[in-house]
């Protein structure tokens, strides 16, 4: 073929600009930020470990001292009214020689814990009224677990009953019963081990009924009385 019949080639303007030469790409990291970085993460992680170490052990702290409190808890004694007599009850001078009886059974609940009595007063009240009183038992120790009587007669020495008040007796007689009040007031400390707690004021209150005969009435035996501390 003949150059006459060659076709022409056109060279556009943007192949004869020079490329521009790629960039050497630039490091995002220099070793000294890397090791920065690994050294905070480790510093992270060791915090993160001890935190929850710590959170752990805080924890079991936490449920044995809650196990030890309700362990070690003390709780209230519990009095039960088991005998109350009045005799003479139906007799119109009765109140020359009035009589009161009463059994009360004191029980230590505690497993573990010890209750010292100090001191222990027992009064009784008729409408709101005290008509006697009286120191019950002397000072003692009560073990875990165990139950002590307390029994008590108040007679004329101990009583302030007179011939009004006896007829009052008989008036509520008539209507089939006659309601008293035993109020057993004490100073006592609980013990754990070698510990004593500090004094507490304890109050008991009994309300019991007693029948035309002078004897308990079935609604007020054995019945457990309120203890308040004060």
């Amino acid at each position: 073929m003949s150059n006459g019949d060659k076709l022409p080639i056109r060279y556009t303007q943007q192949e004869f600009q020079p490329q521009p030469q790629p960039q050497p790409m630039k490091r995002n990291h220099t070793a000294q930020r890397y090791a920065r970085r690994v050294r905070d993460s480790f510093t992270t992680r060791v915090t993160k470990t001890l935190c929850a170490i710590f959170l752990s052990l805080l924890l079991c702290v936490g449920i044995v001292m809650f196990i030890l409190w309700l362990s070690l808890r003390p709780h209230r004694p519990r009095f039960h009214i088991m005998e109350f007599t009045v005799p003479g009850l139906a007799q119109p001078s009765g109140f020359e020689n009035a009589q009161i009886t009463f059994n009360v059974t004191a029980r230590n609940p505690n497993q573990h814990i010890g209750i010292y009595y100090d001191s222990m007063v027992g009064s009784i009240y008729y409408k709101d009224q005290r008509i006697g009183s009286t120191p019950l038992l002397d000072p003692f120790f009560q073990e875990p677990k165990t139950t002590t009587i307390v029994y008590r007669t108040f007679d004329t020495a101990t009583l302030t009953v007179n011939s009004n008040r006896w007829k009052e007796f008989m008036d509520d007689r008539q209507q089939g019963m006659v309601v008293f009040r035993l109020d057993i007031t004490s100073v006592i400390r609980f013990k754990v081990s070698t510990w004593d707690s500090k004094h507490h004021k304890m109050h008991v209150n009994c309300d019991v009924a007693v029948g035309p005969d002078g004897m308990i009435l079935p609604t007020s035996k054995d019945k457990k009385c309120p203890v308040y501390f004060s």
